[in-house]
């Protein structure tokens, strides 16, 4: 899925970005994984530094325009090629979110499980009108999500880089209810199973040597 870039006329964009001390060790390890010369290729991990930093800075994880700018700068690429891919790759926000990033896979498998369940259940818990939308409070964005991968605990709700596995109507509306109060459940199924095991427990290779 495809984003559209956020201009200043559009949202307001801080007039300067500069990375701190923990982007800067970050970014130090993450470009030596690439030879001399090739140091372009780091640019999504480093728009994923851009966004963390904005969410410890501000609480929104987003990536405004200086942002780019500055992952342009050190990784010596045109300023345009870093606005490419950061509006080509879902994954990155181009305009401020909320505290928690709702996002509710809607392909198949999930929808086949009751993804419209988790959707309603966002919007009545989390208040919050529809995909694409802040609530009022400024503490949940919703937004509806390709395959998360996780299609044989379907449906999944990722909250910011949390999945939420097996839920339900009542289960997504407590796992907000939880996050609203500043608690952090702890991801994974939430009816308990282990990987894809099937609900209830393995069938098959009950005895695990060595336990």
């Amino acid at each position: 899925m495809t984003e559209d870039v956020s201009t200043s006329n559009e949202i307001a964009q801080p007039e300067s970005f500069a990375f701190d001390e923990e982007s800067h060790a970050a970014i130090e390890k993450i470009v030596a994984r690439y030879p001399a010369g090739k140091q372009a290729s780091a640019v999504i991990p480093l728009l994923y530094v851009v966004q963390r930093q904005m969410k410890r800075q501000t609480g929104s994880a987003w990536v405004p325009l200086k942002g780019m700018d500055a992952v342009a700068e050190r990784l010596g690429m045109a300023p345009i090629r870093v606005y490419e891919v950061a509006t080509f790759y879902f994954m990155f926000n181009t305009k401020p979110i909320g505290k928690y990033h709702l996002q509710v896979c809607g392909t198949t498998p999930c929808w086949l499980r009751g993804s419209e369940d988790v959707a309603r259940a966002c919007r009545d818990a989390a208040h919050v009108t529809g995909y694409g939308q802040t609530s009022a409070d400024g503490m949940f964005t919703l937004t509806e999500v390709e395959c998360l991968g996780g299609c044989v605990n379907a449906p999944i709700l990722q909250v910011d880089d949390d999945y939420y596995e097996d839920l339900d109507y009542e289960s997504t509306v407590t796992l907000i209810e939880a996050l609203r109060r500043g608690e952090r459940p702890a991801p994974g199924s939430v009816i308990g199973r282990r990987t894809s095991a099937p609900v209830g427990g393995p069938l098959t290779l009950l005895d695990v040597p060595g336990e």
